[in-house]
């Protein structure tokens, strides 16, 4: 299996918690294994001293007692690795293993040179080896010999478990610690608007942190500022144009009738037009001062159609699931509104439909025209985007309309999405709540 295809987390949480517990776990086995290593090595230590010793003691024991009485005596002398046997023993081989070559040597020693050892190793039975002699009586006594690892106490499994809970447990909480910062300054960068009136990021923790929150905040309040600059701008632009707009139109009313005429009131009209919509796009990124009340959601949609068609436009309703909801009146016809223009305006007509998602209220509206290209549906969103090459503004618009809806939808604390719809034609979804 090639690297590429190893299951890696995505997250940086999950990473770290990955990395440290790995860590931590090799450590904690490289501990355990050197533990059990030098208790090993003790353990062969003590049974190698007391191996000598009691060889030495159990021979003579057994060498000056009667025949007779030996087998009394075996009981006395064995051990839990290794018992004494009268009689030859088992068949083995000399070649033998450095653990069991060391054992061997120290039953010679043990001894005392007064009887020839021989030593063998068992075939098929791991470490196990016989020591072979003969007594003073000329009787064969054999020695078996069998290390066995020190039997582990039965608390250690259930110590080993909960010290691995609680490298765990440290390991979750010291990521959570960490990331979780992280996480509050991707969370306030995802809700960052200028435009709303929200608390600072806490400049708390770490210094670092701290830092960072502090360096957030900054960069809110400097977007913030540019943001309101610009409003400032454009609605300072768009309002003291209106002044020489209107003197331009008098002149022109007033001029003897002719096509230039016509041509030049034309011409005000729509640079009327786009200074009004400039000033209405300024308003809007404040939801133009406008308070929050309570609404009955399926009357204000059927009074809203009921003017269009007053008017002989086009517009139905499809669904309508009524009930109230708290908003911004004027703001949301501002843009049920903009949306039904342009249905009308693309499409020749308008449908509107209410449902709820949930918590969330949905209300489209759908028209049958050409659709908008999928790589630009994010885009005619933004102010004095149009689609229309001609830059004609009776086909084209001013390239505000959209962007004045979305403005007032974040206003109001919901959202403005755009799609195709299946069939032919545009769905504009606006979402409260």
């Amino acid at each position: 299996m090639s690297a590429r295809n190893w299951p890696w987390p995505r997250t940086l949480g999950s990473r770290l918690f990955l990395i440290l517990l790995a860590g931590l776990i090799v450590a904690h086995g490289l501990s355990f294994g050197v533990l059990f290593a030098e208790r090993y090595i003790t353990a062969r230590r003590v049974m190698l001293g007391t191996l000598e010793t009691d060889v030495s003691t159990s021979i003579a024991i057994l060498d000056r007692v009667p025949a007779a009485e030996r087998p009394q005596w075996l009981p006395r002398v064995n051990r839990g690795a290794y018992q004494y046997m009268l009689g030859p023993g088992m068949p083995g081989v000399p070649e033998m293993t450095p653990q069991a070559k060391e054992i061997a040597d120290r039953i010679m020693e043990a001894s005392g040179g007064r009887f020839a050892v021989r030593v063998e190793s068992i075939p098929g039975h791991g470490k196990r080896m016989q020591a072979h002699l003969t007594l003073s009586d000329g009787s064969p006594l054999t020695i078996d010999v069998h290390p066995r690892p020190t039997p582990i106490a039965q608390w250690l499994p259930y110590v080993l478990v909960l010290q691995l809970l609680l490298l765990v447990l440290c390991c979750w909480f010291a990521v959570r610690l960490s990331i979780r910062p992280l996480v509050a300054l991707a969370d306030a960068a995802d809700a960052l608007n200028p435009n709303a009136k929200t608390a600072p990021l806490a400049e708390t923790g770490t210094t670092e942190l701290v830092r960072a929150a502090h360096a957030f905040n900054a960069m809110r309040e400097r977007i913030a500022g540019f943001v309101e600059e610009r409003v400032r701008l454009l609605a300072a632009i768009s309002h003291d144009l209106q002044t020489p707009i209107t003197r331009m139109k008098l002149r022109a009313e007033m001029a003897e009738d002719s096509e230039d005429k016509r041509k030049m009131v034309h011409d005000l009209a729509e640079i009327e037009a786009l200074v009004r919509e400039g000033l209405a796009y300024a308003r809007t990124t404040h939801g133009d001062g406008e308070k929050a009340s309570r609404l009955d959601l399926g009357s204000f949609v059927e009074s809203l159609a009921a003017d269009y068609q007053d008017t002989g436009k086009a517009v139905t309703v499809l669904q309508n699931v009524g009930g109230t909801i708290v908003t911004r009146p004027n703001a949301l016809r501002r843009i049920l509104t903009n949306l039904v223009d342009n249905a009308i305006k693309f499409g020749g007509a308008a449908e509107l439909s209410v449902r709820r998602a949930g918590d969330a209220v949905v209300i489209e509206v759908l028209d049958r025209g050409a659709g908008i290209p999928e790589d630009q549906l994010e885009a005619v969103l933004q102010p004095f985007v149009r689609l229309e090459g001609s830059r004609n503004r009776e086909t084209g618009g001013t390239g505000l309309g959209l962007a004045i809806a979305q403005q007032l939808a974040v206003a109001i604390g919901g959202s403005l999405r755009l799609r195709n719809r299946e069939g032919g034609g545009l769905v504009a979804e606006v979402r409260l709540g």
